[in-house]
């Protein structure tokens, strides 16, 4: 049977999204509601995530919010009971929740790893686990990694490593849960600038401090948004997806094709 474009209508269903009190995680719940689902959001920090509610009920659509550290495998189990309750199942699970911090690896001290392998890892971890009792066939998980877990990244090295490790995650649940039809994915941004990580991105694009002289264009599409990101969540989570799964959807605006490759001031390609 074709499809139409009810096959990106996302009514009815049920999201969860770590991290939604900006950027990224924002955008994708606040897509998600725009398709017509109801949200289940959460964040470490309480600023901002009334406003994502508030845009969220503004599209017709339900609303929770709750303050959450997704580090917390105990808190995890709570919210995740909670948001059953509330709603009575889960269709969709984003793992947006993750930071980092530049460093150089001798200089990274153990109370510093652990806080990016918890943050980065182990809290998508605690969410799969607590999430996937409540969903059902059809159901989708997200998870958010970035174009680091695909290159090397100098003084980004933990950070990045659990990207990948997420990565490799994502391909073993996705043979895991497919007897459940829970497909499994990846999300990975490169420069979509947002809260979390703007002062980072002018450092490496804008000062030319980590880049070489003469490039204009951080991608070769030029710099992104959040919400380019949120659509492709939204294919992730819609039947336009239905055959897909163990993947990856790489929204970086051609960073990775690249692979060092940049626009210098002529307009031609250089290395």
């Amino acid at each position: 049977m074709a499809l139409d474009r009810s096959a990106a209508d996302l009514t009815g269903r049920v999201a969860v999204v770590t991290g939604a009190a900006q950027g990224i995680g924002r955008a994708i719940a606040e897509t998600y509601a725009a398709f017509g689902a109801d949200v289940a959001i959460c964040d470490r920090v309480e600023e901002g995530m009334k406003g994502a509610a508030d845009a969220i009920a503004g599209h017709g659509r339900r609303a929770t919010t709750r303050v959450l550290d997704v580090r917390d495998a105990d808190g995890v189990d709570a919210w995740a009971q909670q948001v059953a309750a509330d709603f009575g199942r889960v269709d969709v699970l984003v793992n947006n929740a993750g930071g980092g911090f530049v460093s150089p690896f001798l200089d990274i001290r153990p109370k510093g790893i652990t806080a990016l392998v918890d943050e980065n890892f182990s809290s998508v971890v605690h969410c799969v686990r607590a999430f996937v009792p409540s969903m059902g066939e059809g159901g989708s998980i997200i998870n958010v990694t970035s174009i680091e877990a695909f290159r090397a990244a100098p003084g980004y090295s933990i950070y990045s490593a659990m990207k990948a490790a997420v990565e490799q995650l994502t391909r073993t649940l996705a043979l895991e849960l497919a007897d459940r039809r829970i497909r499994v994915n990846t999300l990975a941004p490169d420069a979509i600038p947002t809260e979390g990580v703007t002062g980072i991105a002018s450092v490496t694009v804008e000062s030319g401090e980590h880049t070489p002289d003469g490039i204009q264009m951080p991608t070769p599409l030029g710099g992104g948004e959040a919400d380019d990101c949120a659509g492709a969540a939204v294919f992730l989570a819609s039947v336009l997806s239905g055959f897909v799964t163990g993947s990856t959807v790489h929204v970086n605006g051609g960073t990775l094709a690249a692979s060092g490759w940049r626009r210098g001031t002529e307009g031609r390609w250089v290395l």
